[in-house]
C-alpha cells in the first residue's frame, strides 16, 4: 500500500521536474530541475528494492555529472534565453499527442498487470548491493579489474598532460618584454620591497620564473 503510494508520488515528482527542465528559460534552473529528476528516480529505485542502483544514481548523476553541468553553465555564463515565437507550429500539437499516447500506454500496462492473476511477484536479490558485489568479485572479476586499469591509465594520462615541467626544452626561447614586477623579485637585496619595477630583460624574467641558467645560450 505505502510502496505503491510512494511510487506514484515520486513518479509524479520525476515527471514534474522533467517538464520543468524543458519549460525553464534559464539553463541553471533547468539543471536544478534535472537534479530533481535524478533524485526522484533514485527514490523510485528504492521502492523497487534496488538500493545499489539508487545510490549510483545519486552519486554519479545527481552528484558528479550535475556538478559538471552546472560548472559548464557558470563558466560559459549562459544568460536567460529570450522568448521567441517558434516557426514550427506543429510541434505543440505533436508533443501533446505523443504525451497522450505515452499516458495511454502506461495506463494499459498498469491495468493488464493488475488484471492478470498469473503474474506473481517473487523475492529476488537483483539490485541488492550484496549480490552485485558478489558478482563483481567472482563471475565478473576480470572485466572489473580491466575497467579499473583503464580508469587508472586515464588518470595517469590526465596528470601527465596537465603537469607543468620546470625545465625548458633546447628549442625554447624567452621573449623579453616590459613588465611591472615587485622590486624584491628583481633585486635580491631589496627584501620584501613591494615597489613597482619595470623589468624588460631576459635575465630578470628568468630570475622571476626561477629558471636561471636553463635557457640555451
Amino acid at each position: 500500500m505505502f510502496t505503491t503510494l510512494f511510487f506514484i508520488m515520486f513518479a509524479g515528482m520525476a515527471i514534474g521536474c522533467a517538464i520543468s527542465v524543458v519549460y525553464q528559460r534559464n539553463p541553471l534552473y533547468s539543471a536544478i530541475s534535472l537534479i530533481g529528476v535524478f533524485l526522484s528516480l533514485a527514490c523510485l529505485y528504492i521502492t523497487l528494492a534496488a538500493p545499489f542502483i539508487a545510490a549510483v544514481q545519486v552519486i554519479v548523476y545527481a552528484g558528479a555529472i550535475m556538478v559538471l553541468v552546472v560548472f559548464v553553465i557558470m563558466l560559459l555564463n549562459v544568460e536567460e534565453e529570450e522568448h521567441r515565437i517558434t516557426k514550427l507550429k506543429y510541434l505543440l500539437p505533436a508533443a501533446i499527442l505523443l504525451g497522450l499516447l505515452m499516458l495511454a500506454q502506461v495506463s494499459y500496462v498498469v491495468t493488464q498487470v493488475k488484471a492478470d492473476s498469473r503474474i506473481k511477484l517473487s523475492e529476488s536479490n537483483v539490485g541488492i548491493t550484496e549480490s552485485i558485489g558478489t558478482g563483481l568479485f567472482t563471475k565478473y572479476l576480470l572485466p572489473f579489474e580491466i575497467t579499473s586499469l583503464l580508469l587508472l591509465m586515464a588518470i595517469v594520462g590526465a596528470m601527465s598532460l596537465a603537469r607543468r615541467s620546470a625545465t625548458l626544452s633546447p628549442t625554447t626561447r624567452i621573449i623579453p618584454g616590459t613588465q611591472v614586477l615587485p622590486k624584491y623579485l628583481v633585486d635580491p637585496k631589496a627584501k620584501y620591497d613591494p615597489s613597482a619595477v619595470e623589468s624588460d630583460t631576459t635575465e630578470q624574467v628568468e630570475k622571476v620564473l626561477g629558471i636561471e641558467g636553463k635557457r640555451e645560450e
